[in-house]
């Protein structure tokens, strides 16, 4: 009897476990699912909403805006650090990360106390539906996270037969302008936009985010000019590149806009950004094709 109750506690232990990998190739175990969880970056919270995880959330990153409950959430980090003693005192049973060079010793540190860090940095967009279904894992809410994870793959093989293999659109996406920015190969927007069937003209970049010179846009002469906007309406930006009416993008009104925090938050929202680049990238591939 005494060896058939420790077999049914350990296999009720066993039950209750929970795992997953995180973007590292980490797998993280938890011995129950979270019910305590911070989040250390916009686009993470944004992910655990989705995931059904959101109500467990206990404290979360400077700009986790999205949900509006996101916005009520304690702040424990910004881009560059992480306030150590504060998640601490949010007892939680699960942190999870986006790593970076500043943050990275304060993310050791807690490692190192026992508690559980998850990495969520998708690089491609078909890496955000996973990175949902491993939270609704850790989390124990994969009733909400599946569903919406296989939804969200079935739009990217959508948009990926429907503009794939399309007339191929060289594109510049400009992050910023001073410094003038943008991204490389590496960078899950240059993903959204092969899945356009654009072409990235920095795809041969191995820095995420390059800071490239103006004469080299120019060389290149892109078929659109892509950047993102808080507001997609405003067209402020156009200005600059206007004053090279010989480009390819300006003289057939190649610039468009896409909104920024949709497009450069890996969450599901990104996914219905990539269908409204996916248009954009489509308006500039017709008038491309007119001027034949």
């Amino acid at each position: 009897m005494r060896i058939l109750a420790l077999a049914l506690v350990l296999i009720s232990t066993t039950a209750g476990a929970v795992s997953a990998i995180d973007s590292d190739g980490r797998r993280v175990t938890l011995k129950a699912p979270a019910q305590r969880i911070v989040s250390l970056a916009p686009h993470v919270t944004e992910q655990l909403f989705a995931a059904g995880a959101g109500g467990k959330i206990v404290g979360a990153s400077e700009y986790s805006d999205y949900p509006e409950e996101a916005k009520k959430l304690p702040r424990v980090a910004s881009s560059g650090t992480v306030n150590v003693e504060m998640v601490l005192s949010l007892k939680p049973d699960l942190v999870v990360a986006w790593k970076l060079e500043a943050t990275a010793p304060a993310l050791t540190r807690l490692e190192s106390l026992g508690i559980p860090v998850f990495y969520s940095e998708p690089r491609r967009l078909s890496q955000i539906p996973g990175m949902i279904e491993a939270l609704g894992e850790l989390a124990g809410t994969e009733a909400t996270a599946r569903p919406l994870a296989r939804s969200l793959r079935a739009e990217i093989l959508r948009l990926e037969a429907e503009y794939g293999p399309r007339r191929t659109i060289t594109v510049f996406y400009q992050i910023s302008e001073k410094p003038l920015m943008t991204v490389g190969g590496g960078q899950f927007v240059s993903d959204a936009i092969d899945l356009c069937g654009g072409r990235n003209i920095f795809a041969g970049s191995t820095v995420m985010a390059p800071v490239v010179n103006l004469e080299s846009v120019v060389a290149a002469d892109p078929m659109a000019i892509i950047t993102a906007r808080p507001d997609p309406a405003d067209k402020t930006w156009e200005a600059y590149w206007r004053r090279f009416p010989g480009l390819f993008a300006v003289e057939l009104g190649n610039l468009y806009a896409v909104p920024t925090n949709e497009m450069h938050r890996h969450g599901p929202r990104a996914i219905a950004a990539t269908r409204l680049l996916c248009e954009r990238i489509e308006e500039a591939r017709v008038k491309a094709a007119s001027r034949r």
